[in-house]
């Protein structure tokens, strides 16, 4: 048995790379000292000839933008200098910039200010290349700054409200005058379609710039959650439209503004309001809008064609299926006026199709069992699409190029592992994020053949300190769950000897489409992981029924029924790692973040004779308490689910408890709301369980600053060591 199972592992194991040395990492390695950073390409910003690139270069508080020349790295001239070029409020510290389509321009977006996860409030200022200038954009800070195409104006939203400014006169035109906070918001997305539709801007010029979509959200009746925060003599009540599963959502509408005359028209959405419009975007033709009408149970998506002229529609597309669609940004309009390309699961797996609207067509772009994971993009003048798909193995990510009618495939990316792809303007080259479970990440610039032109960072500089360290080995391995055989990774203790009894602690995410199993660098968690097993643990993480990249079937075989199929898995990986010979069956436990945490605490519970232990950091306690898109897509509504909701939920099973169990949360979460941990521990203190909490006063769903991260991971530290 003992050979089979080293067989097992072996078979699957990835090759070590990585030098043994003696020093132990520690939480202020982690969280203070920054020893294990990995290092990006920062600021690295394309343009549009196809040849350099821009990115922002510091010397203490001096900030230069700077153009490089794309294949040498030779600089080759400064756009921009805080220290000379200043506005009348003085040396600027800038977040971000944005050029204009021309790059005469650029928007210098400065003292960031978070709002939601991708809401950010800025002060803006406008830098005129040429002249030299600059000018503030507003007198107060705005979301979402955008240059018209012509470079000529700048949209942006203040208070709820969009505006534009005319850049040749410096006047401001309000386009809306009804924004009132929770209740009309006009060109930002409400905090439910922020977070669950992945955007924030919520307006588009056309291509032409004679128009501006927008959208209008009417959340006067969605429900109100309060936060306190607790600053003051008395705690500040932070109120904002959440709406929970099964409640309102906003009452969405699509608007049209005409630059020239003023007017603005409404879009024909159709009559339904209970609906979703999770994109909107222009054609090639600047009179033509495309709107995404995706319904509440969210498995019939629609693509309407709306005139800019008096807002009438057609649908042009249609997508249904028997559990739900997931929306991406996918969608490229074709020269021809009648195609687009497209992603779309209708047939199992997720693939790129040509979509002829005129002649009511759909032509296979990508086809196979295997997932198309990401549209990189399209090349116009060589009629060519560039993807990255998980082809050769649902744990790698390959760049591959494809004619537009489905010919001449070609992998761009050969080595194995995984290839993270920016492309540049023109698709003369990409920047490639490429690394393997055991090889830290390496920006590569690779031009139109797949060829590697230079290295744009290696981090050596990483890996000559991960070589000081005692790590642990980490490899690849099947083990298998209720009903499939399921991918994870494993972390050995230095100096692992197979004739002893080891603990075992799980790490998981588990959620709809995610996967946490993959050959890249670093995996989640690793360098607190590697810490965990210099103290003698095994750390193990699989990938169970639900998660992504192994087909449809696989990925949406969950719904109805979130959280048991995924705990039924974990707590079935738990008992093969039991019989393994070097495992301690009675010292197995189990820990996540956020739905990582749902199914932490659901293991616990009904796996209550196999796991010693659990942690669930910011958890899901009972899916009636989440936000209706994402909960609703997977769940239904608890009207029409009761039963789904109820029997997978932490909350209802809290007299189960037999193990060591830490509950944590942030009391200013706004995504999965402190209310979740308050009513499990409710329900367990009704059960007269005893368990353990750390609350994080104000801290959000990252739980994060200042000195959080290093108490969090030193508290989570010390209950494994004391519990397991």
């Amino acid at each position: 048995m003992r050979i089979y199972i080293w067989l097992f592992i072996a078979l699957f194991s990835t090759q070590i790379v990585f030098a043994q040395g003696g020093k132990q990492i520690t939480i202020d390695d982690l969280w203070k000292n920054g020893t294990f950073r990995v290092k990006d390409v920062p600021g690295f910003n394309a343009m549009k000839d196809g040849l350099h690139y821009t990115q922002i270069d510091r010397d203490g508080k001096r900030q230069y933008i700077r153009v490089y020349n794309l294949e040498t790295g030779k600089q080759e001239k400064t756009l921009f200098d805080n220290g000379t070029q200043k506005a009348d409020t003085g040396m600027l510290a800038i977040d971000e910039y944005v050029f204009s389509k021309d790059e005469q321009k650029m928007l210098l977006l400065t003292e960031s200010e978070n709002i939601y996860r991708r809401s950010v409030l800025h002060v803006v200022y406008v830098y005129d290349i040429v002249l030299g200038s600059i000018k503030l954009l507003d007198n107060d800070k705005v979301l979402h700054a955008t240059f018209s195409p012509d470079g000529r104006k700048v949209a942006y939203v203040k208070n709820n409200n969009l505006y534009y400014k005319d850049l040749v006169n410096d006047k401001v035109v309000q386009v809306t005058t009804d924004g009132e906070k929770n209740k009309i918001i006009n060109g930002n997305c409400d905090w439910v379609y922020e977070e669950e539709f992945s955007f924030t801007k919520a307006f588009d010029w056309s291509k032409d710039g004679g128009n501006i979509a927008y959208y209008r959200f009417d959340e006067s009746l969605v429900p109100e959650y309060t936060i306190a925060k607790y600053k003051g003599l008395y705690p500040e009540q932070y109120t904002y439209k959440y709406p929970k599963a099964g409640e309102r959502n906003s009452v969405v509408q699509v608007k049209i503004f005409n630059i020239n005359n003023g007017n603005t028209i409404i879009a024909d959405i159709g009559k339904e309001t209970d609906q979703y419009i999770p994109r909107i975007k222009w054609t090639n033709d600047p009179e033509k809008l495309c709107v995404y009408r995706l319904n509440r149970l969210q498995n019939n998506l629609e693509l309407l064609l709306v005139s800019a002229m008096d807002g009438s529609s057609g649908t042009i597309y249609t997508d249904k299926n028997k559990w739900y669609i997931n929306i991406d940004d996918e969608i490229t309009f074709m020269p021809d006026g009648h195609s687009m390309i497209i992603r779309s699961e209708r047939n199992g797996y997720s693939h790129l199709y040509n979509c002829d609207w005129k002649e009511n067509k759909l032509t296979d772009i990508t086809e196979g069992n295997f997932d198309v994971d990401a549209l990189i993009g399209i090349d116009i003048e060589r009629k060519q699409v560039y993807y990255t798909a998980a082809e050769t193995s649902p744990l790698e990510r390959n760049l591959y190029v494809v004619e537009w009618n489905g010919k001449k495939k070609k992998c761009l990316t050969p080595e194995k592992g995984t290839h993270s792809i920016t492309p540049c303007e023109g698709y003369n080259f990409f920047i490639d994020k490429y690394s393997q479970l055991n090889k830290v990440p390496v920006y590569y610039l690779r031009n139109a053949k797949g060829e590697i032109k230079r290295t744009l960072e290696d981090n050596k500089v990483l890996e000559d300190k991960m070589n000081e360290y005692a790590l642990g080995d980490i490899h690849m391995m099947k083990v298998k769950g209720v009903d499939e055989m399921l991918n994870a990774w494993i972390i050995t203790p230095p100096g692992f000897d197979s004739n002893k009894k080891y603990p075992v602690l799980m790490y998981q995410y588990s959620g709809p489409g995610s996967q946490e199993v993959a050959d890249r660098f670093p995996v989640g968690n690793y360098f607190w992981h590697q810490m965990l097993a210099e103290q003698g643990y095994i750390i193990v993480c699989a990938d169970g029924t639900g998660t992504g990249l192994r087909g449809e079937e696989f990925r949406k075989k969950t719904y109805l029924d979130l959280g048991k199929y995924e705990s039924d898995d974990q707590i079935a990986v738990a008992k093969e790692l039991g019989k393994l010979p070097y495992v301690d069956k009675n010292r197995i436990g189990i820990w996540g973040w956020s739905y990582g945490g749902f199914m932490s605490s659901t293991c616990l519970l009904k796996g209550n004779d196999v796991f010693k232990m659990a942690v669930a950091v910011a958890p899901v306690t009972n899916w009636r308490f989440y936000d209706n898109i994402y909960t609703e897509r997977y769940m239904r509504t608890p009207q029409e689910n009761a039963k789904g909701y109820d029997e997978n939920a932490p909350e209802k099973m809290a007299d189960k408890l037999k193990g060591k169990f830490l509950l944590i949360h942030g009391t200013a979460d706004d995504n999965v709301h402190f209310q979740n941990s308050v009513m499990l521990t409710t329900a367990l203190i009704n059960a007269d369980k005893q368990f353990e909490s750390e609350y994080y006063p104000d801290k959000t769903h990252g739980i994060s600053g200042g000195n959080t991260r290093r108490q969090l991971y030193k508290r989570m530290t010390d209950f494994i060591l004391k519990n397991l």
